[in-house]
């Protein structure tokens, strides 16, 4: 099940469980867990992109390790909330995901990449190590929006 739908993304998960966060990007991947309760998203790695099957194994190994039970994949809109060549990348890449048999959301990530950046910024990181960890950050973002939807923590 793909969906962009929180609460029904939500039924399909009535115990919780760990989520995998993807910032998918043309050169690279950021993902991100949360924690099984659905508290609080951490930026994890970054992957490099291959060829979509490497990628796809990359991410499967992932999911199998942390016992994932649902993906989050960010939906990068234009911002009058129409589709972005991006976005249609985006959705591309949850279609492919779909025979790992976990629903998906795909959840609007406008902002994500340019709010980890300040926060980065914000912690006097240097500009390498910005680099380095940007994507996961925002996937952390990404995640964090759509758990706060989940369990009602938006505010």
């Amino acid at each position: 099940m793909i969906t962009t739908r929180a609460p029904e993304f939500r039924e399909s998960l009535p115990g919780g469980g760990v989520l995998l966060g993807l910032d998918p990007g043309t050169k690279t991947i950021g993902l991100a867990f949360c924690d099984a309760g659905w508290r609080f998203a951490s930026p994890a790695k970054t992957i490099m992109r291959r060829k979509f099957r490497d990628d796809k194994a990359e991410i499967a190994a992932l999911i199998a390790a942390r016992q994932v039970v649902g993906l989050v994949i960010g939906l990068p809109l234009n911002m009058d909330g129409s589709d972005s060549p991006r976005a249609q990348a985006a959705r591309a890449m949850a279609r492919n995901l779909a025979d790992l048999a976990l629903p998906t959301l795909m959840w609007d990530e406008r902002w994500s990449t340019r709010a980890a950046e300040r926060a980065m910024i914000d912690q006097d990181m240097s500009r390498a190590r910005r680099a380095e960890r940007i994507d996961a950050h925002a996937a952390a973002l990404i995640l964090q929006g759509a758990i706060d939807a989940l369990t009602g923590a938006l505010f």
